[in-house]
């Protein structure tokens, strides 16, 4: 497993100053993230309003070549599909939760050219998204509950990655929400191979330090399953 699947740390620009978002992300990426994590929220399927496809699409005018996944943290993610990817998206995760057909939302993520990312609340079961795993190139596991960042690390939802791992060991695997430092030991050994840290890694007086110690903790774990 550990030769198909690499440890991806997307830092998340949530608790940056939005007010600075391409030094900050330019910061981020230099420091050593894999790539970027932008959270979507449309303030009715989350409590939080954020920014939505015209921030994203400056914000690739100036970054040309990094990897940018949206959370779609919003009740209709359908209808942001065209605009995220003439934005310059990459991949468009969304929550399965508000959708009614699945299926159809991860087959026109497709066909804009990008990649499918479908997440799950931590109140939704695993078994919810394992008929999706087919035409999706990631579940993301949310470890706290969706809307703000700061939030208090969920260990029980490492029942869920751990799950997946078992079942699909080539699936790549997201947590987000309290990821850092003093919780990636149990993302690592659990099966999550791509890493969602925003305070963590924003607020730390070293980010390249913090990004490789994620990463170091994550490749570790892979190479030893």
């Amino acid at each position: 497993m550990s030769r198909n699947l690499k440890a991806l740390i997307g830092p998340s620009i949530l608790n940056s100053d939005l007010s600075q978002l391409f030094q900050e992300s330019q910061k981020l990426l230099d420091n050593g993230a894999d790539y970027l994590h932008l959270d979507v929220m449309d303030g009715h399927f989350v409590p939080n309003l954020t920014f939505g496809h015209p921030v994203v699409k400056c914000l690739r005018s100036r970054i040309k070549e990094a990897f940018f996944e949206t959370h779609m943290m919003v009740s209709n993610p359908e209808h942001w599909i065209s605009p995220m990817a003439d934005a310059g998206v990459n991949q468009y995760t969304f929550h399965i939760e508000p959708v009614t057909d699945v299926e159809a939302v991860c087959r026109k993520i497709k066909e804009h050219g990008m990649k499918v990312g479908v997440a799950l609340k931590p109140g939704t079961p695993v078994s919810e998204v394992e008929r999706y795993i087919h035409l999706s190139d990631m579940v993301l596991i949310m470890t706290v509950e969706p809307g703000f960042g700061g939030q208090k690390f969920m260990e029980d939802q490492m029942l869920k990655v751990k799950y997946l791992r078992e079942q699909f060991p080539l699936l790549n695997i997201e947590v987000d929400g309290g990821v850092g430092p003093s919780t990636i030991d149990c993302c690592a050994n659990a099966g999550a191979n791509m890493i969602v840290s925003g305070t963590a890694v924003i607020g730390s007086p070293d980010q390249a330090a913090t990004i490789k110690l994620l990463r170091d903790t994550v490749t570790h774990a892979l190479q030893k399953s």
